[in-house]
């Protein structure tokens, strides 16, 4: 489960972006689980997924996502206590929270490097999950990136009716 989908595109943006979906969490959601924040990743890693399903090879589009990705999985770890090795133990603290907040590690040089270890392990889980999904929905990938190309942007509530309507999206995409 993650946010729902507002709006796909692949019309290129000023920031460097090939194209990219938006999602918008409904309502106020101050606090998330655990599995929502691996969810979290493993929709981030979709877009570098989905290159590799569909052309067996990847480009540098994904590096925003895979940064947000590393930051989510890190937090995980080293502030959220969301680590069965850390436990409740808060191995970074964030300085200056609102002017910035730049990170630092309280820990040594050795758990730092497990902690890394983790995060690698944490995000690669989450890519693999979402390369299992998209290849067990690759036809669901095809109609999408088909109507894409024809319209360059769809909203989340075509995106849905494409993922429910099969025949029909056929039929629409013809006309």
């Amino acid at each position: 489960h993650s946010a729902p989908v507002q709006k796909i595109t692949i019309i290129p943006r000023t920031s460097g972006a090939l194209g990219y979906t938006m999602q918008v969490e409904e309502g106020n959601h101050p606090l998330y689980t655990k599995s929502e924040l691996e969810n979290r990743i493993a929709t981030l890693t979709g877009g570098r997924a989905a290159e590799e399903v569909e052309f067996g090879q990847v480009t540098t589009g994904a590096s925003n996502d895979i940064e947000q990705a590393t930051k989510i999985a890190r937090a995980m770890i080293t502030r959220y206590g969301m680590s069965d090795e850390f436990d409740m133990v808060a191995m970074e603290t964030v300085n200056n929270k609102y002017l910035g907040g730049d990170a630092s590690l309280a820990c040594s040089d050795g758990t730092a490097s497990t902690i890394d270890q983790k995060v690698v392990a944490l995000v690669k889980q989450q890519h693999e999950k979402a390369k299992q999904l998209l290849t067990e929905h690759k036809a669901d990938l095809d109609r999408i990136a088909q109507f894409l190309y024809q319209k360059e942007t769809i909203t989340g509530e075509e995106f849905m009716e494409i993922l429910e309507k099969k025949e029909d999206f056929e039929l629409s995409v013809v006309q």
